[in-house]
């Protein structure tokens, strides 16, 4: 874009800004950014892939009772508790937490509890049982299919006026 100069203007050449004068390259320069280097590498941009999956912090008891002492030491001095869970990267609710575990009086409080489902308190059954218990259920099948055969028959006789002979089945008996 070029701009046109009238000879005739009031203003002096040296209030007038430079607009007439092209820029070199046709670009137009960028200030100089704050915290580059030149011919430096840049620093590595951190990864910001999330983690597959987040793992649980777990705290043994030795450190849960070494941390309580130092809170507890902590009293009386104004922003020295803050200062000890910051430091720790812990959460006020854990201090509690342990607390109450420790009033309690349970050290087996103080580790880490086992996640997850109960285990069952039903005892189990041996192979031997369970595979008796597949034959049965087995066996049960064969037999309703076996009756059913048997009904069929029946009423098929009835309808074609054919007697049957033979046992009777338990059912009349």
């Amino acid at each position: 874009m070029a701009f046109v100069v009238d000879p005739k203007d009031s203003v002096s050449q040296a209030a007038r800004p430079s607009l007439v004068e092209p820029r070199s390259g046709g670009e137009r320069s960028e200030p100089e950014r704050s915290g580059s280097t030149n011919g430096a590498q840049p620093e590595p941009v951190p990864d910001p892939e999330v983690p597959e999956k987040a793992t649980r912090r777990r705290f043994t008891a030795e450190y849960k009772l070494r941390i309580l002492e130092q809170a507890d030491a902590c009293k009386g001095k104004p922003g020295a508790l803050g200062e000890l869970l910051r430091r720790e990267g812990l959460y006020s609710s854990h201090l509690s937490a342990w607390r109450k575990q420790r009033r309690k009086g349970e050290l087996r409080a103080l580790s880490p509890k086992k996640r997850g489902r109960k285990a069952s308190k039903k005892p189990k059954k041996s192979q031997k049982e369970k595979e008796l218990e597949r034959e049965n259920r087995r066996l049960k099948r064969r037999l309703e299919k076996v009756e059913l055969m048997l009904e069929i028959q029946k009423k098929t006789s009835e309808l074609l006026g054919i007697p049957l002979s033979g046992p009777q089945s338990d059912e009349n008996g």
